[in-house]
């Protein structure tokens, strides 16, 4: 389970954008997050990853601390532009954990299929590519990775109507593999569709609420 217990985070330890969040994501669970731009669901989504370090609390993956869980999380990033080498070819983008983490090259084709990329792409380099397709890129190099817990930021913010269903369905197959996952996003009725529990970041605290997915 991925797990913030008491946890409070910013770019700031004397100035915290979130105090005292309690937060689980179960394996299997998509759990949302939605609040207003600047509220912190992203440095709360970046802690969680263990990618920065909270002011206080904690946050544990599976009982360990995320740098002992190395590789048991995969985030996508709100930015794929700033999140993707400009060199890089899409083949190399999606490929890149399995090369740092010495891990089998998987089937590209079929990795980048599911995200809706067709084969012809993964020749191409970001500059060539749309901010959609680059971001479906962000979504297969994590699912390369095989985590445990998935976090997507605002993963479907620059994809039209069909395409964010189709990566819904994705991520919600995802889940009944037994992924947990968390969904930061905007779109509160995307929320209510896919998550079993939405919290709202408002006045540096999380609320929660139970939803039923349909």
């Amino acid at each position: 389970m991925l797990v913030a217990e008491a946890l409070t985070v910013g770019h700031r330890p004397d100035r915290p954008v979130v105090r005292g969040v309690d937060l689980r994501v179960a394996p299997g669970e998509i759990v949302g997050i939605t609040g207003e731009s600047g509220s912190g669901k992203t440095t709360l989504a970046r802690t969680m990853a263990g990618l920065l370090a909270p002011a206080a609390g904690r946050v544990t993956v599976d009982g360990k601390s995320p740098r002992q869980a190395r590789g048991a999380i995969a985030m996508v990033f709100q930015s794929p532009r700033t999140a993707t080498n400009p060199h890089f070819t899409l083949a190399q983008i999606i490929a890149e954990p399995a090369h740092i983490r010495r891990m089998p090259i998987p089937d590209l084709t079929a990795l980048a299929a599911t995200v809706g990329l067709t084969p012809d792409l993964l020749d191409r380099r970001p500059h060539a590519l749309s901010d959609g397709q680059l971001q479906r890129a962000c979504l297969a190099r994590a699912l390369a990775q095989n985590p445990r817990y998935l976090i997507l930021d605002e993963p479907t913010a620059m994809l039209d109507a069909a395409t964010t269903a189709t990566i819904i369905h994705l991520v919600r197959t995802r889940a009944t593999d037994n992924t947990g996952i968390l969904l930061i996003s905007h779109d509160t009725p995307l929320l209510d569709v896919a998550c079993t529990r939405i919290a709202t970041v408002d006045e540096h605290t999380l609320t929660v609420r139970e939803v039923s997915p349909q």
